[in-house]
């Protein structure tokens, strides 16, 4: 059978349960084989991250250490320039069997924003997406996705076929934290333990990252 792959970037600045919970949740509703965390170097449409490449990228590490089925994958970090998707889409297809099956995924807004991307319209020649829908995020897309997915959604995500192409919208209910809170936490000195692994939290701590105080 054919590989199917979930890859989730981000600029995990930190990376958090929110993130880990998502990549558990879409590994095992859509039997993935793995799912790879894919940090972001120079994110386009974001504000540069506060903390450096690699020790966004030693967290990922520590938070998925002995997770089945989580990996991280740095070819972001490696390469020079803006992290474009389609650049690290197309790098994976040159190195996965033409036969696997590659999922995008990303958040309800991400996808609203996706005819802002660089080249978006090739990005479904080369993976799925994987939509995680919320329930507080407003319901109206861009008319130019609102025909997309009338070309391309399928009911379900058991009827993804071939290596891409397709979108199925999968029900994600959120949990309430994100990095910006996170960071905001730290900023003002306050405990952020069960927000993030004991791992990356002690990471943090150690390095004295987001203004927290250096362990002792």
């Amino acid at each position: 059978m054919a590989k199917k792959i979930g890859i989730l970037g981000g600029t995990f600045d930190p990376v958090h349960i929110g993130h880990l919970r998502s990549a558990i949740e879409v590994l095992e509703d859509c039997e993935l084989d793995e799912v790879r965390l894919i940090p972001g170097a120079v994110p386009p449409h974001r504000a540069t991250p506060m903390v450096g490449a690699q020790q966004r990228l030693d967290m990922v590490r520590l938070a998925v250490e002995g997770v089945a089925g989580l990996s991280v994958d740095d070819r972001e970090l490696r390469r020079e320039g803006p992290s474009w998707s389609i650049d690290t889409l197309v790098s994976l297809r040159e190195e996965l069997p033409s036969q696997a099956q590659l999922y995008f995924i990303l958040g309800q807004d991400a996808f609203a924003g996706l005819p802002g991307w660089h080249r978006w319209q090739e990005v479904l020649l080369h993976c799925h997406l994987l939509v995680l829908q919320r329930p507080d995020m407003p319901a109206a897309l861009p008319d130019a996705l609102q025909q997309l997915l009338q070309q391309r959604q399928v009911a379900h995500h058991s009827g993804l076929q071939g290596p891409g192409g397709q979108i199925a919208l999968l029900e994600q209910p959120p949990l309430p934290v994100s990095a910006t809170a996170i960071r905001g936490a730290l900023a003002e000195q306050r405990n952020i333990r069960f927000l993030v692994p004991d791992a990356v939290r002690d990471y943090i701590q150690q390095h004295g990252l987001y203004g927290a105080i250096h362990s002792i």
